[in-house]
């Protein structure tokens, strides 16, 4: 069992409406102190193998018409502070969160 299977157990759970505090909390902490490499990778080698890639840390590619390269990362801050959210809420408010996608009523 490798985190390919524990990756793919996320997703099931995220279609399923069945996210848990857990998963939420962990994924804020793999954006929050991520590497990324991949996504330097991607920019720098013109042959990468983007099936290869972790690119969860990129938000956004651009290239302008002159070749030059902007990416952007997620926002690392942002998450360390939903994380510290999460942490004092004792998990209130993602409850809320998790009820509003799975279509459930307060």
């Amino acid at each position: 069992m490798g985190s390919n299977s524990g990756e793919q157990s996320l997703k099931k759970r995220i279609r399923s409406g069945r996210l848990t505090r857990e998963d939420v909390a962990r994924r804020l902490a793999e954006l929050a102190f991520g590497r990324a490499n991949d996504c330097v990778r991607l920019v720098l080698e013109e042959d990468a193998a983007l099936d290869k890639l972790d690119l969860s840390m990129l938000s956004e590619v651009k290239r302008s018409e002159k070749g030059a390269v902007e990416v952007r990362l997620v926002d690392r801050l942002r998450a360390l502070e939903q994380l510290a959210v999460l942490a004092e809420s004792g998990g209130e408010d993602l409850e809320s969160f998790l009820k509003a996608l799975r279509g459930e009523a307060e």
